[in-house]
């Protein structure tokens, strides 16, 4: 079973996922290249960070 800990570190390493790609996200915008595979995946990873946050919240 996953512990709290690592739901924690997982949850950390998706939102520092998160503001990198967000970050390449605006630098595309800027010199107006495709964007559509970074949204795709900020979409997947604000799943992810749903579904750890409600593990969390199952586990407190």
């Amino acid at each position: 079973m996953i512990t709290k800990k690592q739901l924690e570190a997982k949850l950390a390493e998706l939102k520092s996922d998160y503001v990198r790609i967000q970050g390449d996200m605006d630098k595309l915008e800027y010199v107006r290249g495709r964007v559509s595979s970074a949204e795709e995946q900020l979409i997947r990873l604000e799943d992810e960070i749903k579904e750890i946050n409600k593990k969390l919240d199952d586990i407190r």
